[in-house]
């Protein structure tokens, strides 16, 4: 009875021999692992949240990723949320931040949030929500939409940094339309739009990225023209507010940089936030582009100009030069 016993498993099921436990058992394992792992993770936000109700206060120097949809944010953002200095939900928080000033309340103008949107509560919110979710006092944070809202996350939180991603305008447009084209990844928050997109001749019929003011007269534009309103509105916008943020808590960075030699450009980005840059990290980022985030096709500058949008890329272009240049980009 005993040898019995001894090679029972955790469901009455007998293993080989003393061997490698049956299929079922491992299956059972793993579950039970998954189980007790997400419980542990649910209990220690329980309880941090209780120590935020305890001490209040706000989080401190949080970080916000900011530029044009397909421009590197996700890049950038992904390579700060290595860092042990600092917390991250590893994710797009759009969903959270939009609950907060829902786009049903301002008639669908925009996502843009001024710094008169800003509030006490909104503080309270937000900081107990990073708190709670990853254990640490300074976040960083990125959403496609935050890029329009600089004035209001400025307002929230006066201490908090950003890092302006900026791309040149003929990939940053070119990723742009082929991003349209996949509507159930950027389009799931557009679902109740109060209007008919009918974009390109109907062919892209629901609103990708983010809404800038005066999208309505986009509704039924060509997919380029479209893409060249949003590269411009976003980035003007984050042009604009900048001269609200002191220098010190503002970094810019060039994605082809980023490209073209990623160790050296993180590094610069890590030193600007005051985040050690570790050989992990350097690591890491050496190798980041291998196995790039989100990325439609092989990462490559200029690519635009060999693809299937070149036509309409240059088209548009002469629409999007003035702020391009004062991005730091010639015309293409």
């Amino acid at each position: 009875m005993k040898d019995d016993i001894s090679t029972m498993g955790a469901n009455g099921i007998l293993s080989n021999n003393g061997g490698s436990p049956e299929p079922e058992v491992k299956d059972l394992s793993s579950k039970l692992g998954k189980t007790l792992r997400h419980c542990g993770r649910r209990a220690a936000q329980v309880a941090r949240g209780v120590v935020w109700d305890l001490a209040r206060g706000a989080i401190e120097r949080p970080i916000f990723v900011v530029g044009c949809s397909r421009a590197g944010t996700t890049l950038v953002y992904k390579c700060l949320a290595k860092s042990k200095e600092v917390g991250s939900l590893n994710r797009e928080t759009h969903d959270f931040w939009v609950a907060l000033h829902p786009l049903a309340d301002k008639n669908w103008r925009s996502h843009t949030l001024l710094a008169s949107d800003a509030s006490s509560q909104d503080v309270r919110v937000v900081s107990r929500y990073f708190f709670t979710l990853t254990g640490m006092r300074r976040v960083v944070d990125k959403n496609n939409q935050n890029g329009l809202c600089v004035p209001y996350l400025h307002a929230l939180f006066h201490d908090a940094h950003f890092v302006y991603v900026k791309r040149s305008p003929g990939d940053n447009l070119h990723s742009l339309i082929e991003g349209w084209g996949k509507a159930d990844e950027f389009a799931t928050w557009s679902k109740e739009l109060p209007a008919k997109v009918a974009i390109g001749d109907g062919r892209y019929s629901r609103w990708c990225f983010f809404l800038p003011e005066g999208w309505r007269s986009y509704l039924n534009a060509p997919i380029e023209e479209v893409c060249a309103f949003q590269y411009t509105a976003i980035n003007r916008a984050i042009l604009d507010a900048r001269a609200i943020v002191p220098p010190a808590q503002w970094t810019e960075v060039l994605y082809e940089d980023l490209v073209r030699d990623p160790v050296s450009g993180f590094r610069g980005v890590f030193g600007s936030l005051g985040l050690t840059f570790t050989p992990q990290l350097a690591k890491f980022c050496e190798h980041v582009l291998e196995t790039p985030f989100n990325a439609f096709s092989e990462i490559r500058l200029d690519k635009w100009k060999s693809q299937g949008n070149r036509t309409r890329i240059e088209r548009v272009i002469p629409k999007v030069a003035a702020v391009a240049r004062e991005m730091g980009y010639r015309s293409e």
